[in-house]
């Protein structure tokens, strides 16, 4: 199979495209021949050695997409071959087969299109476990999310919105300001700006996935609120004093999504529950930025630049 690889950590230029290895499955896996790919920030980080990847020689980077299953092992009758699916934490998806245990496969829909499958897959997820896990925002709550432009701000603005919590924002340009409040955001800010000091102790949540916008988050927080943190997307977290979160009756909350999507049956309730804001028109997916996986580099580059204003996938 063509699959995008590298033998060293670094840049996009370790990344190579070429022939690797066929995956063999199990009793218990099923065989996926991929249509799309999702490309991450987390991937970034794995090409340059700062988060954990998977063994294996070549590195095979990726852990989301979706596809059509073509095999399956002798254990398995939940799926058949012929069945669309996503996946959102399988290692070594940015190739043209990936192997996984069945219970970590999502049956898509017949509503829902390949690219709108793929487009929310471990973001869609994501965004439902930060709002109805970490956040627990009732209607008529008032909310800031940082970096509200980005795929997983668009799906967790839309989310929130269907949740009748009202949602601010703060993005980098005017474009993507425009694009936030036609999601539903009640008011977008422009991070360059000294917007906050306007809305201090105001916000009962805040959603930070920048990590280096966390005192930020803490100081438009209101008194007993809390800062969802779930990310490093623009640089490292500053230290956080707990004694002055303490003194202010603040918190931090945190976790990890493979702590909550734990087997077959929690994925299908998630899934299930975020697929219907799809089918009832409250997620409207932007198109998605598709690149060949063989020009896996230049989207990497493209993710890595900040030029996306949405998901970035690799077509097999």
């Amino acid at each position: 199979m063509k699959a995008l690889y590298f033998n060293d950590f670094g840049t996009s230029e370790v990344l190579n495209y070429g022939d690797v290895i066929d995956p063999v499955i199990n009793q218990d896996e099923v065989l996926v021949k991929t249509k799309l790919i999702g490309l991450n920030f987390a991937d970034i980080y794995r090409r340059r050695g700062d988060y954990h990847i998977e063994a294996r020689n070549p590195m095979i980077n990726g852990y989301e997409g979706m596809g059509i299953i073509i095999d399956t092992g002798k254990n398995v009758t939940q799926f058949k071959s012929g069945d669309r699916i996503i996946f959102a934490d399988v290692p070594f998806a940015n190739a043209e087969l990936v192997k996984m245990n069945w219970e970590h496969a999502i049956k898509v829909p017949d509503e829902i299109t390949d690219e709108t499958a793929a487009s929310i897959g471990l973001q869609g997820l994501t965004a439902d476990f930060l709002a109805h896990d970490l956040a627990k925002n009732k209607p008529g709550d008032q909310v800031l999310i940082q970096g509200i432009s980005g795929g997983l701000g668009q799906l967790l603005t839309q989310i929130l919105t269907a949740d009748k919590v009202k949602v601010f924002g703060v993005a980098s340009s005017v474009s993507k300001q425009k694009q936030a409040m036609n999601l539903g955001a009640k008011k977008v800010f422009i991070r360059s700006s000294d917007w906050d000091n306007d809305y201090v102790d105001i916000f009962d949540a805040v959603y930070d996935g920048a990590g280096v916008s966390l005192n930020q988050s803490l100081k438009v927080l209101k008194l007993k609120g809390r800062v969802i943190f779930y990310g490093m997307a623009g640089g490292n977290p500053p230290k956080i004093d707990p004694i002055e979160l303490l003194n202010q009756s603040k918190s931090i909350m945190t976790g990890d999504l493979w702590h909550y999507l734990t087997d077959y049956e929690s994925r299908k309730y998630r899934s299930n529950r975020l697929f219907k804001y799809v089918k009832d028109g409250e997620i409207i997916v932007k198109s998605p930025k598709i690149f060949s996986l063989a020009d896996g580099k230049a989207a990497y580059e493209f993710l890595e630049a900040g030029n996306s204003a949405g998901k970035v996938l690799l077509r097999p």
